[in-house]
């Protein structure tokens, strides 16, 4: 009988030791979760600061790299293919959620219709089709839109601050990318009502920037540049052209501005990445991407570069620094 009891004791403790050490041995196993950050542009761009204003908000989040998480890091390089190529790569590999900029979500939605996508940086996610409302998206992807239209306006007012002069403006803007278009669009309206003539050479590649530099040298009094991928993977070629063309040049984010644009005005990228890992963690504790309603920017930022100013023998209105949030000097 002691006997019995002794085995059934033995039993018992050894199917606690089963309970006590099985959760462990569970999460052992547990997939660590992974996701693809595709950056649209190159790991040496401004994307470098994005990527990891991303990262450090996750971590604050709980999900650290290398631990708790892991992030495939892929770049775009300005180039539409290469977001096919990508995209494709991050199915097979079955990634967990999917952190990009609205340029390669139309190739990220024809490769996966189910993987969770977070658009950090979206022109006008209803309008091209990728979402059916901003209140409730609907399929696999979510995140941030940017007011660019609505920012056209107020870009343009500033320049004119600087120089109330202005006739002539040149437009540095991909052909190929649709939000640039819509932002053009927006551009020629107030121009006309501004009484500006506006010059616009069809950009599509690399070589077209240069192309497009050289026309604005001779007739143009300043340079609205419109970012993308393709644009701001040429960014240092862009700010070299102009300075030596002694052309100011207004851009939409301030990371440009702090190499060597003279002005820029538009919502803090760094604050939509932290932002986007804000919808990522969500998205990995179980929330569907179709039920997170997307949002706007609600921070904005003036960045002026003193240094660029005074060697365009430039003067910026007293009120215009003070309304600046970062000045460069």
């Amino acid at each position: 009988m002691q006997f019995h009891h002794l085995r059934r004791r033995e039993f018992l403790e050894l199917l606690g030791g089963l309970t006590v050490f099985w959760p462990v041995a569970a999460l052992g196993q547990k997939k660590v979760p992974t996701i693809g950050f595709l950056g649209g542009g190159t790991a040496a761009s401004a994307w470098s600061s994005w990527a990891s204003a991303f990262a450090k908000r996750l971590a604050e989040l709980g999900w650290i790299e290398h631990r708790t998480i892991t992030i495939e890091y892929r770049w775009g390089e300005g180039r539409s293919d290469r977001y096919a190529e990508i995209a494709a790569e991050f199915v097979q590999r079955k990634v967990d959620v999917i952190v990009t900029a609205g340029v390669a979500v139309p190739a990220l939605m024809r490769a996966t219709s189910v993987i969770p996508i977070v658009i950090a940086l979206g022109s006008d996610p209803v309008g091209s089709g990728q979402v059916a409302s901003l209140a409730r998206p609907g399929g696999n992807v979510t995140g941030l839109s940017l007011q660019y239209t609505e920012l056209a306006g107020k870009r343009l007012e500033l320049l004119r601050e600087i120089m109330p002069a202005l006739r002539r403006l040149g437009v540095l803007a991909n052909a190929g990318y649709a939000d640039a278009m819509l932002e053009m669009r927006e551009i020629r309206a107030l121009a006309t009502t501004l009484g500006m003539e506006i010059t616009a050479p069809e950009i599509r590649r690399a070589e077209d920037i240069t192309l497009a530099l050289e026309i604005f040298k001779g007739g143009t009094e300043a340079v609205y540049v419109i970012g993308d991928p393709l644009v701001n993977s040429n960014l240092g070629r862009i700010v070299t052209a102009s300075s030596a063309a002694r052309l100011p040049t207004l851009f939409n984010v301030g990371d440009f501005v702090k190499a060597g644009g003279l002005i820029s005005y538009g919502p803090s990228f760094s604050d939509m990445f932290q932002r986007a890992a804000d919808y990522t963690d969500k998205i990995l504790r179980g929330a569907k991407p179709g039920e997170l309603p997307i949002e706007q920017p609600t921070k904005f930022e003036l960045f002026i570069n003193l240094t660029t100013a005074k060697a365009l023998g430039i003067t910026i209105p007293g009120i215009l620094l003070a309304r600046a949030d970062q000045v460069i000097e």
